[in-house]
């Protein structure tokens, strides 16, 4: 008579998978999308009156078309000169009326909380009104567009570091007192306008 073999307890089967998915969700990391760091503005309050309009002088155009051709203030641009024709525009150092206005703290109507700490910390400097509209069309690649901030940022970053070390003798990113990185966020704040994309450049 042939021996029957015992039957093996599955029983346990699924609470062993259980355990092991569980394991494995616990220790797997995940992919997390990377974006741009970009801080989008609050919304309009309808209640509240709009603010007055911006003068042409004091707005720099940059636009992408398609082809990833640059343009500022209507004029061919390449990404290598960007940089320094925004440093340009935002200090104005020539007093050039075709250029940002550059009026000193005290020359303001009105200061906010900000700016009236900024005045005591940095004193009576001038600060630019200037504001770069940034726009692009829908067939600019995303690797211009991404260039083009990056210089965008950088040339704010360059002026933040040059105030910073005329003030203070170390550059904004060395900076530790929140008050004196404040009052240079304040005399020199990061104004991108970037607007939706649309033909600006032909198919």
């Amino acid at each position: 008579m042939a021996r029957s073999s015992p039957e093996i307890n599955a029983g346990s089967m699924a609470d062993i998978a259980f355990l092991l998915l569980i394991f494995f969700l616990v220790t797997t990391t995940m992919d997390v999308d990377k974006g741009l760091q970009r801080m989008l503005p609050p919304p309009v309050d309808p209640t509240q009156p709009l603010p007055p309009p911006i003068k042409e002088r004091n707005v720099l155009p940059v636009l992408i078309n398609s082809q990833d051709m640059l343009m500022v203030k209507g004029k061919p641009c390449s990404i290598q000169t960007l940089r320094q024709q925004t440093k340009d525009f935002l200090t104005n150092p020539n007093n050039d009326p075709n250029l940002s206005e550059q009026p000193l703290f005290s020359e303001r109507l009105s200061l906010t909380e900000s700016e009236e700490k900024a005045f005591k910390i940095l004193g009576d400097i001038r600060v630019s009104r200037g504001v770069i509209s940034l726009q692009n069309d829908r067939g600019t690649s995303y690797n211009m567009y991404i260039k083009v901030q990056n210089e965008l940022a950088a040339a704010i970053s360059e002026i933040r570091d040059d105030l910073s070390m005329q003030k203070f003798g170390i550059k904004f990113s060395q900076l530790k007192n929140e008050d004196q990185l404040d009052a240079i966020r304040t005399a020199v704040p990061m104004r991108i306008s970037e607007a939706e994309p649309k033909d600006v450049g032909g198919k």
